[in-house]
C-alpha cells in the first residue's frame, strides 16, 4: 500500500501526541496557559465570602462570626479562588512538584480575575525558612509575587521581611496553637520606604500566619499592610 495513505492519520496523530496538555487532566489544551477550557472552567471564584478573612460563605458577609470577635491586622485583602479542585492540583504541582509553569498559569489565573480592591506601592512575597527554601529550591509567593508585579507594574522586594523560626506544620494546629506556633517567626530586616505595601501568598488557611507577618510589618512601621493570596481553604465538610 502506498505510504501516502498513512500520511493523514500520522499528522493527526502527530497533532495529538505533540499538542499543549493539561497540567492538571493531561488533555490536550487548545490554549496557550497550559491548563484545557474544562479545568479552567472549573476553577472556583472566591466570590461569596468574609469580607474580612475571605472564608467562603454560602453568602457573602462584611465579617464573619469569627472576625466580628476580633479584628484582623490587615487593611484590605485580595483572595479570589477557593482552594479546591483543579487549583489544589495545581498547587501541588507548583509547590511539591517542581512545576513553575503551573506557577505561571496559576499567576495568569489569578491576573484573569480582575484588578485588586486598592493598589499598594510595594509587593512583599511571605517568606520561607531557608531550610525550606533549601530544600525546595525556590520560594512559590516570590514566584507568584513576581509574575503579578511585573503584570501590575509594581515593584517586589525579597529583602524585606525573613522567617526566622523554623515552625511546625499548620495543618493538623487549632486556632491557639497556630497562634501560638507562629508567634515571633517573622523579622523586618530593613523598613521600607513604601508606606502601602501587599503580602503575597499562595493559600490562605487560618489567616494566622499572614496575620503574625503583618503585626510584624506594622509593628517596624509600615503604615498599611494588606493581604494578597492566590486561594482560600474552604471551611471543613
Amino acid at each position: 500500500m502506498d505510504a501516502s495513505h498513512f500520511r493523514p492519520w500520522l499528522s493527526a496523530a502527530n497533532r495529538f501526541l505533540l499538542a499543549p496538555r493539561c497540567l492538571v487532566c493531561e488533555a490536550p489544551s487548545e490554549t496557550a496557559r497550559a491548563l484545557c477550557r474544562a479545568c479552567h472552567a472549573g476553577l472556583v471564584r472566591n466570590d461569596s465570602c468574609c469580607g474580612r478573612c475571605a472564608q467562603p460563605l454560602p453568602t457573602a458577609v462584611p465579617a464573619c462570626a469569627t472576625c466580628l470577635q476580633g479584628d484582623r491586622p490587615w487593611a484590605d485583602l485580595w483572595v479570589p479562588f477557593v482552594y479546591t479542585w483543579p487549583l489544589d492540583e495545581l498547587e501541588r504541582r507548583f509547590k511539591f512538584a517542581g512545576s513553575l509553569v503551573a506557577g505561571r498559569v496559576l499567576s495568569q489565573c489569578w491576573l484573569d480575575t480582575g484588578c485588586p480592591p486598592t493598589t499598594p506601592d510595594l509587593l512583599l512575597p511571605m517568606p520561607l525558612h531557608r531550610s525550606r527554601l533549601r530544600s525546595r529550591g525556590y520560594n512559590q509567593a516570590m514566584e507568584l509575587a513576581r509574575h503579578l508585579g511585573r503584570r501590575l507594574s509594581i515593584p517586589v522586594r525579597h529583602d524585606v521581611l525573613q522567617r526566622v523560626k523554623k515552625t511546625r506544620p499548620q495543618t493538623d494546629l487549632d486556632a491557639a496553637a497556630r497562634a501560638a506556633n507562629i508567634r515571633g517567626a517573622f523579622h523586618v530586616r530593613r523598613v521600607p520606604s513604601q508606606r502601602h505595601v501587599a503580602l503575597v501568598d499562595d493559600v490562605m488557611t487560618t489567616g494566622a500566619t499572614l496575620g503574625e507577618c503583618v503585626r510584624t510589618l506594622t509593628d517596624a512601621g509600615v503604615a498599611r499592610v494588606d493581604v494578597w493570596a492566590l486561594a482560600r481553604t474552604p471551611l471543613p465538610a
